[in-house]
């Protein structure tokens, strides 16, 4: 009996090692993990993540069309200068006369270019200037919102990293109370006092164990691969065992949330766009006003020479002019603009409003889910103690032949479906705390 429990145990453990081998050798790929804080993998994935790269590039932009359009309010024109040079030659004839040749084929011209200067354009310059700071304003609330969603991305697969070792050590504990169940039924199976259907029970008990196990280490090997391509390091990285504390409550009242989640970066970002809407809508009646513009002119007159020189100046000409003008009709270009325009502004208002009813229903969900998720934790931990002492009670009766096996392995599942709540609980209110922080755009310690 004792050899045919030794040959059972022995054809299961090569069927498993046979059934988990590719796991467990595609499992080593990758290379050792650096460990690095939230913060840290925050701090590098708000640096080269593309979005934010793209958010700040678009507010360099923003910043150089608002140095731009204030340049343009001062009146300052474009200047250029000209110079140029010029040798006639041939024969020249009158009539069928020849002509005598020039004695100064040479001739220059120079002069100082003044562009227009427009004096009055019915403020289309002013509210250009006033939407491009709007834009800039809108760019800085794209720029915050981008930051706080490479963040929530970052810290979800951060809480992935750490769940993954929460289950890895939920299935080494169930792998320590399988073998323990193993060995007891072998010693009561050489005792004559179980059947052999207790000891593959056990084998198979084992082997599930070691799945869990592996299953857990791939989910870490694949958090890690996700968190290290959020911080684009040449390394893989993964979290610090220290941040796989129990989760901080949260201080801050709901008044308070509520008025940080009206103001955080979406709503921000969609209240400027209306500001840019609105200084967009102003400027678009600037073409029912006239506009004035101004030019001016300077040249030098030279003497002409028979050969190529620089030449001196011998006197110089200016020029002043100025120019009025109003479109009485241009195809309704500009009704069709006013009309775009008011659309624009009547859209950018209802995406705002939205905007802020958004956030208040993110607040209130994001808040039931960690409230949930909190007392669901403590919950969690009780039924834990308690699945445990049923545990060692049913063991201890096994032992003594009182008990079924059936009544062993029902008892090592509930433990074992306690463990796993509670990892999804944490893992719930990670998650639930980490979108409030993306809503209302700041930390929460």
């Amino acid at each position: 009996m004792k050899m045919l429990v030794k040959g059972v145990t022995m054809a299961l453990a090569m069927t498993l090692t046979m059934t988990l081998a590719p796991v467990a050798l595609s499992a080593q790929v990758g290379g050792e993990a650096r460990a690095i804080s939230l913060d840290e993998a925050v701090r590098l994935a708000q640096l080269n993540q593309p979005s934010t790269i793209q958010a700040r590039n678009a507010l360099r932009t923003g910043a150089g069309n608002v140095r731009q359009a204030r340049f343009n309010l001062g009146y300052i024109p474009t200047l250029g200068i000209s110079t140029g040079a010029t040798q006639r030659g041939g024969e020249r004839y009158a009539e069928g006369v020849k002509l005598p040749t020039t004695p100064n084929p040479w001739s220059y011209s120079r002069g100082l270019n003044i562009g227009a200067i427009t004096l009055f354009d019915g403020g289309q310059r002013w509210n250009n200037y006033r939407t491009q700071q709007s834009n800039l304003t809108a760019s800085e609330a794209t720029l915050i919102s981008q930051q706080y969603n490479v963040a929530l991305s970052v810290k979800t697969s951060y809480y992935a990293v750490l769940t993954a070792r929460e289950q890895e050590s939920a299935a080494q504990r169930q792998l320590e109370q399988a073998e323990q169940q193993l060995r007891v039924s072998t010693a009561k199976i050489n005792a004559g006092s179980a059947t052999r259907t207790d000891s593959l029970s056990g084998a198979i008990a084992v082997g599930n164990a070691r799945q869990a196990i592996l299953t857990a280490q791939n989910q870490l090997r694949n958090a890690n691969a996700q968190l290290t391509r959020y911080v684009a390091t040449p390394f893989t990285v993964t979290a610090t065992a220290a941040d796989t504390s129990d989760i901080a409550p949260i201080e801050l009242d709901e008044t308070s949330l509520v008025a940080m989640a009206l103001e955080g970066p979406a709503v921000r970002q969609a209240d400027a766009q209306v500001s840019a809407q609105q200084a967009a809508a102003r400027g678009a009646r600037a073409p029912y006003m006239p506009t004035l513009s101004m030019t001016m002119g300077y040249g030098l007159t030279v003497d002409n020479s028979a050969h190529y020189q620089w030449g001196a100046p011998s006197g110089n000409s200016t020029s002043l002019g100025f120019n009025l003008n109003y479109t009485l009709f241009n195809n309704f270009q500009r009704e069709q603009q006013i009309i775009t325009t008011r659309v624009g502004v009547e859209n950018a208002e209802a995406n705002l409003r939205d905007q802020k009813f958004l956030a208040q229903q993110n607040l209130t969900t994001f808040l039931n889910n960690f409230s949930t998720a909190t007392l669901t934790i403590e919950l969690n931990k009780l039924q834990i103690q308690a699945a445990e002492e049923n545990l060692r009670v049913v063991q201890q009766q096994y032992n003594l032949g009182t008990k079924q096996l059936l009544d062993l392995l029902t008892a090592q599942t509930s433990l074992d479906n306690a463990r796993t709540s509670l990892i999804t609980s944490r893992q719930n209110a990670r998650l639930a705390k980490a979108n409030i922080e993306s809503l209302i755009g700041r930390d929460l310690k």
